[in-house]
């Protein structure tokens, strides 16, 4: 790869037609950011879950506050990553350092947009939701019952493209919050035209975390950036095209390491400090658990230690409040981190530019940090994830998707199209129907317009599109509207 393609100004819309529009004296690449800040799916993240579903403590996390985080890292990683490459490796000029740093910026910013309401439980609700539907139809049939008259994936079946039609269905019964992002930001997000916000090829490249379709995922994962699908059928052609245009192939995009780096580093000690402040943990069982994963991991000492050394001082006699050691802790932690990542990229970067890089940053044996970022996301798993009160909302979100996605999915398949149901016209798929976004509706009748995609398929998706747009709070009060709760 190189960084003469991979910063490729033009704008994704360009590549299918729209005419440039440049009207002022910011970079391209700041201008993506300014359009991803001012964005509607932005705004929505201050309503979504980032661990504690509908969370009022107002010093807890939420998809916003962590996406902010984020981007704020990513900035300085990939400043000091870029400073680095202008002069040790000569490949760019100094004015691209600040072009590679926004990049990031923007990229970090919005990494979770595609995250349907109640976090990643959400995520695993949309897809349970395809899967039971199958597994309906197919025990019905094997007991030689008469399953429903329209199958969830019909229509879809009969395509000659046995990998096609493999592609389609995967892409709803793995369904992914990364490939939604893309969907956002190149399609959903309608303005004046159906190219999202039209970010420019190079940042579109950079937040794309994943480069496989559904149906061909990595399951060994020993291939990173192919363990989960990373864009759905209906933007293929646009990662394609993208791809081409900015010289990747089939590898991801060097920035796009440091900004997967940067998530895993902020959700990492982010989440512990939340969990402290939410009683799930204190200071002191979480200094114990993080000892028995990591051991006398010097990074792991070095923070706490950074941490108990501000926090004394600045308390004096006082007691020490175990939100304030977190908090410190959280700070010296990432700095430590951040530094470990970046010596693992530029360690690597070699076999990153040349495709042959398939790990994370946070996870090369190679990287100082390695052990303490598991460290960290462990005793998350453990102590913090699992709370009661998370589980219990979890599973609410859980029976709110799927209830909601039973009444949109009425509306989707009956309404528009050549011969819309008479249900359409005044009766419940209608009214359905008619309660999803304005927006998602263009798009999909577009898409049926379009006729690239079984009409099944367009179905579905603005079910999902419908789903994932959701915040935390407008789901929850729509299900009880709607449900009589």
């Amino acid at each position: 790869m190189e960084w003469s393609k991979l910063l490729n100004q033009k704008r994704v819309g360009e590549l299918f037609g729209k005419e440039p529009s440049e009207t002022d004296s910011r970079t391209p690449f700041e201008r993506d950011y300014g359009r991803a800040v001012f964005s509607t799916p932005v705004r929505r993240l201050q309503d979504k879950t980032q661990v504690f579903p509908l969370e009022t403590h107002d010093a807890v996390r939420t998809r916003l506050t962590h996406s902010l985080e984020v981007s704020s890292v990513s900035r300085t990683l990939g400043r000091e990553a870029a400073n680095w490459i202008a002069e040790e490796k000569k490949d760019i000029s100094p004015p691209q350092v600040h072009d590679i740093e926004t990049i990031a910026a923007t990229c970090g910013l919005i990494h979770d947009l595609g995250n349907p309401p109640f976090g990643h439980a959400g995520e695993t609700a949309i897809q349970t939701w395809f899967g039971h539907r199958l597994k309906e139809e197919e025990t019905a049939r094997a007991h030689g019952q008469s399953d429903e008259s329209d199958p969830i994936f019909s229509g879809m079946e009969t395509n000659e493209n046995k990998v096609l039609r493999e592609q389609y269905e995967n892409d709803f019964l793995r369904w992914e919050g990364n490939a939604q992002t893309l969907r956002l930001v190149s399609r959903l997000q309608v303005l004046a035209d159906f190219y999202g916000i039209n970010l420019t090829c190079a940042t579109f490249s950079a937040a794309c975390k994943y480069v496989a379709a559904s149906n061909d995922t990595d399951s060994t994962k020993e291939i990173h950036e192919k363990s989960k699908p990373g864009f759905f059928a209906s933007e293929q052609e646009t990662f394609a095209r993208v791809a081409e245009e900015v010289g990747t192939g089939g590898a991801r995009n060097p920035i796009t390491y440091l900004v997967e780096a940067s998530d895993d580093i902020v959700y990492a000690t982010g989440d512990l400090e939340d969990g402290v402040k939410k009683g799930a943990l204190d200071w002191e069982f979480l200094k114990t658990q993080l000892k028995s994963h990591a051991g006398e991991d010097p990074a792991l000492k070095w923070a706490v230690q950074e941490a108990e050394k501000k926090i004394r001082y600045t308390s004096g006699s006082k007691p020490v409040p175990n939100g304030e050691l977190a908090q410190a802790f959280r700070t010296f932690s990432i700095q430590k981190m951040k530094e470990g990542a970046f010596a693992a990229f530029t360690l690597r970067y070699d076999r990153i530019m040349s495709g042959d890089y398939h790990k994370e940053l946070v996870e090369d044996p190679d990287c100082a940090a390695t052990k303490f970022v598991a460290a960290c996301k462990k005793v998350g798993q453990v102590h913090v994830y699992p709370s009661s009160g998370t589980l219990k909302l979890e599973l609410m979100g859980r029976k709110v998707i799927h209830d909601l996605m039973d009444i949109f999915w009425e509306g989707a398949r009956l309404c528009e199209g050549k011969s819309p149901s008479k249900e359409c016209r005044g009766g419940f798929a209608g009214k359905a129907f008619d309660l999803i976004s304005g927006n998602y509706r263009e798009v999909f009748k577009k898409a049926l317009a379009d006729g690239k995609l079984p009409e099944r398929y367009c179905r579905l998706q603005l079910v999902t599109d419908q789903i994932a747009g959701m915040t935390d709070s407008f789901a929850t009060s729509l299900h009880k509207r709607l449900m009589n709760g």
